[in-house]
């Protein structure tokens, strides 16, 4: 807890000190610009949303950025329609569909969203409190904060602080930052309003 509360002051020092970059967003609205697509299920806009939705092969597909990002604050807003099970993946890196990295979980109630779970290493390293998932609106939108600082992550959900974690191995990777739609069918999420502010 100690070393939680050193970080924060040194954060909010950086804060008054401004020494972050500027908020930007990394989701223009109109297209896909500043993504790939990894797999072949849907990713598109529709009327300023970025939607993912489940293909005919009904496997696991993202939508990672170009640019990888190793410090910052993410605030994203989510909305869940069908299965809703998608996720907001960060210091990851892809090839083909098989990624690596660390993954904060947007899921349906009960199924732990907020957490981080390991790809192809650990699994599950964090979930929740079951008692934060009343915070979570399904089939309305929601608010998410996702913050990375060398190994500490934090996440938020619709206010909620629903995680810390430090870990030695998140905190020595870098990648990028992708959203995922999980195999199995049926999911259809609606994303906007992705901003990030960079720690330099």
């Amino acid at each position: 807890m100690k070393r939680f509360s050193i970080l924060s002051i040194i954060l909010l020092i950086c804060y008054q000190g401004g020494i972050f970059a500027q908020t930007e967003s990394i989701f223009n609205g109109k297209d896909l610009t500043g993504w790939t697509i990894y797999g072949t299920e849907k990713w598109y806009v529709e009327d300023g949303l970025l939607v993912c939705e489940s293909g005919p092969d009904k496997e696991y597909g993202y939508l990672g950025t170009d640019k990888e990002y190793k410090d910052f604050e993410l605030t994203l807003e989510f909305k869940q329609g069908a299965d809703g099970n998608s996720g907001v993946f960060f210091r990851s890196s892809i090839e083909g569909t098989r990624i690596t990295g660390w993954q904060v979980e947007v899921a349906p109630p009960g199924n732990n969203t907020g957490g981080i779970y390991e790809s192809y290493g650990r699994g599950w390293i964090i979930k929740p409190d079951p008692e934060f998932d009343k915070h979570l609106k399904f089939g309305e939108w929601n608010k998410m904060k996702i913050r990375v600082v060398g190994g500490l992550v934090e996440t938020w959900l619709n206010g909620q602080k629903m995680i810390t974690l430090e870990d030695k191995m998140i905190a020595q990777a870098t990648g990028i930052i992708a959203l995922q739609i999980h195999s199995g069918g049926g999911i259809k999420v609606m994303w906007r309003n992705l901003n990030i502010q960079e720690f330099q």
